[in-house]
């Protein structure tokens, strides 16, 4: 049973330890009409919703309109509830729905407006002081207002699925979207929040003389296209630069982080009990004659009151009831401090292998193979993708094995186009493809590019070091996220290839946001799983910086069996993704290749579009 905690004041974090969401037990009981039930489902899932409608709104005035609207809604309508075990994932559908609605009730920039703000609900500014957030959580936090209004809602579901509260599954349900296009929607918002944090920093740090001229004009209100300029100066400017460097995976940074608690203005309420049904409690609540009463407690009591009444006046069908909020004399005291994120996992370091494998070379020409339609994918990751080469069925085989993005080693995606819900990142893949013409054709392409292809190797780019460096400046001036040139092998090591690149890099001021390795084992063993995982992190330890896997795989290329047994690529496959999955530090992953047809039936995944290999089936399966 319920019971307040013994101090009003003990902070949020007490509390939600001594509530806690409740169970499937509370929730069947609650839709029996049991008043200490709904008494727990209210108190429990009250500081969810806020948080939900809270982020979406960023401290618009109605955002306690809108949770008080999802919690009538909830308990209006809880005897339709057919599977108690899933109220959590109904209760949030509903509160992304109440979000959306008051969204299409105003026009789209009313949110963001400061004259409609409520100044004790900047929602930004209450995560800060109620979970003491500082140094780059902090950072984060404020970034959140430089995003744009359509990634809002979902970044609300996102940071609570980044910090425990949800699941990806309940997203997916919530939001609308298939699980594929959730994954995809969820990475470019997060790419967004990448450059809003960048923004913030350098903002908050010390920044150059044409930063300062270049705002001027700005009115001091977070907006896309403010965001678009600064993020655009900083990429650009040696000394602002530094604003993209050592940040922090986000997922790492909100792992653990507390629901943000009830604001001050939550924690008072006057209610009113109205004879009669539930319908229409809210439209007629200004004009019945109720008996009135006013909480002048504590949050915590006014809420079990609050629940008391909703119990026996809408569940119990009693009467309607309706309250409303003012702000209390006190405030809630903060939470305790957030603690620290978890290091990332360490492996031992495998010895880097010397791959060398014939590719397809970009081309020009443009087709367009129609696919037979692919079955709904179960299982998506927003860091699962695929290396593709043309051939027939791609683009179903991209839809079924559940990728939410993919590249070609082109510029373009005129060779293999995709479904429209999957990204296309395209690449410079060597030396002669850094023209202007080219990088005009990456950039109408997205927002990330791959750099240079194996440029170690001599059949692939063969690049050295200085003619990469030399041409890099003209990837960084497409203002897109850039991604390293992927060595075939030694990334972790001393001296090598991408060492010197990474050090050039830095000691010339050039821009390298991410780093792409190649990978291919000759181990078919169980083994093969660690030593692949051991090096990614190697590499990880070595620049600390987010890691893109674009191609990796089990192929022997010196010796035989050249290629794994089914049973071995899928052992292999299985152990790899997992360990993927769960380094927050990797941000894409693409298995070599999606194709199974001609020279690589041996080692890929898709015959054509709906016939995947035994790999293949277990890649779908994967994230």
């Amino acid at each position: 049973m319920w019971a307040a905690p013994v101090s009003l004041c003990s902070g949020y974090t007490e509390w939600r330890d001594m509530v806690g969401q409740p169970d499937t037990a509370t929730v069947v009981a609650a839709r029996a009409g049991d008043p200490v039930a709904v008494d727990r489902l209210v108190a429990g899932y009250l500081p969810l919703v806020y948080t939900i409608v809270g982020r979406a709104l960023e401290g618009h005035a109605d955002v306690d309109d809108v949770v008080q609207e999802v919690m009538l809604r909830v308990l209006r309508n809880l005897g339709e509830l057919r599977d108690p075990a899933a109220f959590r994932s109904w209760l949030v559908a509903i509160t992304v729905r109440q979000v959306r609605e008051r969204f299409r009730a105003r026009p789209p920039a009313d949110p963001l407006d400061p004259d409609l703000r409520d100044p004790g609900a900047d929602f930004t500014d209450l995560a800060i002081t109620r979970l003491e957030l500082s140094g780059q959580r902090r950072e984060t936090a404020e970034a959140t207002r430089w995003l744009d209004d359509d990634n809002r809602e979902l970044l609300s579901l996102w940071w609570l699925e980044a910090s425990g509260e949800l699941t990806r599954d309940e997203i997916v349900e919530a939001s609308g979207l298939g699980r594929q296009h959730a994954a995809v929607r969820i990475q470019r918002m997060k790419a967004q929040l990448e450059t809003a944090r960048a923004v913030v920093r350098a903002l908050h740090g010390p920044h150059c003389a044409d930063l300062a001229g270049v705002l001027m004009g700005w009115d001091g209100r977070p907006s896309a296209l403010w965001r678009k300029r600064i993020a655009r100066h900083t990429r650009d400017c040696r000394l602002c630069a530094p604003a993209w460097q050592n940040l922090v995976e986000a997922e790492r940074l909100l792992a653990g982080m507390a629901l943000i608690p009830l604001r001050p203005g939550l924690a008072l309420f006057k209610i009113n009990t109205i004879g009669g049904t539930a319908t229409g409690a809210v439209s007629t609540a200004a004009t019945a004659a109720p008996a009135q009463i006013v909480a002048k407690t504590g949050g915590i009591v006014a809420q079990k009151v609050l629940a008391g009444l909703l119990a026996t006046g809408v569940v119990a069908g009693g009467g309607a009831a309706v309250w409303s909020y003012n702000t209390p004399a006190e405030p809630l005291a903060p939470a305790a401090a957030v603690a620290s994120p978890q290091a990332p996992p360490a492996s031992a370091a495998a010895p880097s292998p010397t791959p060398s494998v014939t590719r397809p070379s970009p081309s020009p020409s443009r087709t367009s193979p129609s696919a037979p339609a692919a079955p709904p994918v179960t299982n998506a990751s927003a860091k699962k993708g695929a290396a593709v080469w043309k051939f027939a069925g791609a683009k179903g085989a991209l839809k079924d094995v559940g990728a939410s993005w993919y590249y070609s080693w082109s510029a373009n995606d005129n060779e293999v186009p995709g479904p429209a819900d999957v990204e296309f990142v395209p690449m410079v893949w060597g030396a002669a493809n850094v023209t202007d013409a080219t990088l005009k054709e990456v950039k109408a392409e997205g927002d990330v590019l791959l750099g240079f292809n194996e440029p170690d190797l001599a059949e692939q780019s063969n690049m050295t070091v200085e003619a990469a460096l030399a041409a890099w400046p003209r990837l960084e001036a497409t203002g897109m996220k850039l991604v390293s040139p992927a060595v075939a092998f030694g990334g972790d090591t001393a001296g090598g290839w991408l060492d010197r690149f990474m050090a050039g890099a830095k000691s010339k001021g050039l821009r390298v946001d991410a780093i792409a390795l190649h990978w291919y084992g000759s181990d078919f063993s169980a083994a093969s799983v660690n030593q692949f995982l051991g090096y990614v992190d190697a590499v990880h330890r070595r620049y600390g910086k987010p890691i893109w896997i674009t191609e990796f795989g089990l192929i022997n290329f010196g010796g035989s069996p050249k290629y794994a047994s089914d049973a071995q690529k899928v052992a292999f496959i299985k152990g790899a993704t997992t360990g993927l999955e769960k380094r927050s530090y990797v941000e894409r992953y693409a298995y070599f290749g999606l194709p199974a047809v001609g020279d690589s039936v041996d080692f890929g995944l898709y015959r054509d579009a709906d016939s995947p290999t035994a790999a293949g089936k277990a890649y779908r399966a994967a994230g």
